[in-house]
């Protein structure tokens, strides 16, 4: 035990490097992002987070979105426990048999206007899992689905970016599950 001890004193320990980060460009998706949400929303963009059966590799970039690196709060975003009070359904994974009524009334909860991305490609189509009998494949097979952020998993910086795509499209007016966002979201604050 010593010497096990005393190995891993001397040669530290066996992780990689953290990834460079370019501070600037980090820097400039914050105040494009910021500037988006307040002009479209009046307001910040409130998130609700679904995991609706993945493997969580997904939600480990989604979580590193409110570390000190990249600060979701910066960006004029935040996390809500309730879907109540969510303008975004962020939903990870394959919908599972088990999960599959929840997603739905957790889509039903959220106030118009909303928006759902499907996070990842089990989210998408169903990644490994499609067609598997314990699935519905991807996150369009339940819902309408907004966006789509590819990646297996997606990395916070294509998160961040999929946001902004996101938030494009409806300051662009085109309508986002049915509805016409600009006037739904009047009604909104």
């Amino acid at each position: 035990m010593r010497r096990l001890l005393f190995k891993s004193l001397v040669h530290g320990p066996l992780t990689e490097a953290p990834p460079a980060v370019d501070a600037a460009a980090v820097a400039e998706l914050a105040a494009l992002v910021n500037r988006a949400a307040r002009r479209r929303l009046g307001r910040t963009l409130s998130i609700r987070e679904v995991d609706a059966g993945s493997c969580n590799g997904c939600e480990l970039e989604i979580h590193a979105l409110g570390n000190v690196l990249y600060d979701l709060e910066q960006f004029g975003m935040r996390f809500v426990a309730s879907p109540r009070h969510a303008d975004v359904l962020l939903v990870t994974g394959p919908v599972t048999a088990n999960m599959r009524e929840a997603l739905m009334r957790t889509y039903e909860a959220t106030p118009h206007p909303k928006w759902v991305v499907a996070v990842g490609d089990c989210g998408r189509d169903g990644g490994v899992f499609k067609g598997s009998y314990a699935c519905a494949d991807g996150v369009s097979a339940v819902l309408p689905v907004d966006l789509h952020i590819p990646g297996c998993p997606p990395s916070p910086t294509a998160l961040l970016q999929g946001l902004l795509a996101l938030l494009d499209v409806v300051e662009q007016g085109a309508p986002v599950n049915g509805q016409r966002p600009a006037a739904a979201g009047a009604a909104r604050q």
